[in-house]
């Protein structure tokens, strides 16, 4: 396992419980050596992600934070494809879609087999990587650019997008759950996200197991206008009305 996907893990298990003992984390990762977990602490603490605690507690000071784009890129390489082949599938011939920022929805632009498809994207990452030859066209909205998560927003970006409607929307999140709905800690993407989903005639969200109830500052919206497209079953969306796929 890389660091990058073994830190993520045990950042995501402190973020869940807000607060563990370092004894407790070691537990929760029996294949993972008693060292290994304290050096991954000190590197997640030196990201200024968690706190290391007097007396062996660890804190999570994360949910203003999202990882970067170079890191992110690393983390659940399958459970993304696997979400991206889902989403591809989706798409219908001549619409127009939206392809929100993150590496999860950037991982469907190459599966999309569907014919003379235009995407509109605020994800860098779509406008920097080979193109699909299925795809029409490619607009990419303007605004601020945050190069840290190749991402463009801000008043410019949501301007821009009141002014378009989209057949599909595939919007990323950095956590989601019945409860805590969909979750980023960025409030440029918080608002351009409900821009999208507000003009768009069906919604995604795309979101790996990782991310079920991570909570993350800004509560976009809820799950009960959107399918959820994720990489595994989730018991709790049994019965519960929650739409998704897996």
């Amino acid at each position: 396992m890389i660091p990058y996907e073994r830190q993520q893990m045990i950042l995501d298990e402190i973020i869940i419980h807000n607060f563990l003992h370092i004894e407790d984390i070691i537990k929760l990762f029996p294949d993972i050596s008693e060292s290994t977990i304290r050096r991954d602490l000190k590197k997640l603490s030196e990201k200024n992600l968690i706190e290391l605690l007097h007396g062996g507690g660890v804190k999570s000071i994360s949910s203003s934070y999202d990882v970067p784009i170079n890191e992110k890129i690393s983390l659940y390489k399958e459970e993304k494809e696997h979400i991206g082949k889902l989403a591809a599938n989706e798409v219908k011939d001549n619409e127009v879609i939206y392809i929100d920022s993150g590496t999860t929805p950037f991982s469907m632009v190459k599966y999309i087999t569907a014919n003379n498809v235009t995407i509109v994207t605020t994800n860098l990452t779509v406008i920097k990587s080979d193109q699909n030859p299925k795809i029409k066209d490619i607009i990419l909205v303007s605004g601020d650019v945050n190069f840290n998560l190749d991402s463009i927003s801000g008043t410019l970006t949501d301007e821009a997008l009141k002014s378009m409607y989209f057949d599909r929307a595939f919007i990323g999140a950095t956590g989601f759950g019945i409860t805590t709905g969909v979750t980023t800690p960025d409030i440029r993407e918080a608002t351009k996200k409900r821009v999208v989903r507000a003009n768009s005639s069906k919604s995604y969200i795309l979101a790996d197991h990782s991310k079920l109830n991570k909570k993350a500052f800004y509560n976009i919206f809820g799950l009960d206008r959107s399918l959820v497209i994720t990489n595994e079953k989730i018991n709790e969306f049994e019965n519960s009305g929650v739409k998704y796929l897996y």
